[in-house]
């Protein structure tokens, strides 16, 4: 059945809880053939204004099987549009959860993104988290951009591995574009978890409970790796301010 959606700034976010979706990724992780090669977007401030100036990006969102609202922001505006119980799922969060129930279920998965060091120190912790968890491959690729021969290779691991989940780590919006490209090629479920990886690792530190809570997790970050992030939120959030009234207006015109 067609899934409900909220257009957030043009971009299609489902509606649904914590339940819905981890039983609709692990439905398609449990097919077979095309059925299970699908692609999980978890969009926040940032996702949401890149599409609306990247039509490519905005084009891998929209292939996108599922779209969740990692972001307060985002599950504010839906709960404002008439979803009241509408939850922030994000990708630490969704990455985590779906950890405990790949165990369960036997499922095997496959870690794409991260510096070697960052993959070693989450495998130790997934091993003392999970230890029944079947971890079948890693990669860290090139911090560039990825060529037609690392797309093949990445591509035979995956493959090889028989991985049926693929965390994907490699930052917005390199990961999304590179889910795209391989939606239809790799028959697994590709979920794009941003920082999560080092959030897990140790390698990053999260926010407290209340700095997210607040919807200010991006406040942390930022004060966090300032040299790296400074230009991505000012821009990214001031235009996100910009369009907001009239994402409320629009709703509220109706």
């Amino acid at each position: 059945m067609p899934l409900t959606t909220a257009n957030i700034l043009g971009t299609r976010i489902h509606a649904l809880g914590w339940e819905q979706v981890l039983s609709r990724i692990l439905y398609w992780a449990s097919a077979s053939g095309t059925e299970a090669s699908r692609t999980v977007c978890v969009c926040n401030v940032h996702s949401l204004v890149t599409a609306r100036r990247d039509p490519a990006f905005a084009q891998a969102l929209r292939d996108a099987d599922l779209r969740t609202p990692d972001g307060v922001p985002i599950a504010w505006i839906m709960r404002q549009q008439g979803w009241p119980e509408q939850p922030r799922i994000s990708g630490p969060e969704l990455m985590w959860l779906l950890m405990q129930e790949a165990e369960r279920l036997g499922l095997p998965i496959f870690l794409l993104g991260g510096t070697i060091e960052t993959l070693e120190k989450l495998r130790a912790r997934l091993r003392t988290s999970f230890p029944g968890l079947r971890i079948a491959g890693q990669c860290s690729p090139p911090f560039r951009e990825l060529s037609d021969d690392d797309y093949r290779h990445i591509r035979r691991m995956i493959e090889t591995s028989g991985a049926r989940l693929i965390f994907v780590g490699l930052g917005c919006p390199k990961q999304e574009l590179w889910m795209a490209r391989e939606r239809g090629k790799l028959n697994a479920v590709m979920v794009g978890v941003g920082a999560a990886f080092d959030y897990h690792a140790g390698t990053l530190r999260r926010a407290p409970l209340v700095w997210q809570y607040a919807g200010l997790e991006w406040l942390y970050r930022l004060a966090m790796e300032p040299m790296r992030l400074l230009r991505r939120y000012l821009v990214t959030n001031t235009l996100f301010l910009l369009w907001l009234p009239g994402q409320l207006w629009r709703r509220g015109a109706r």
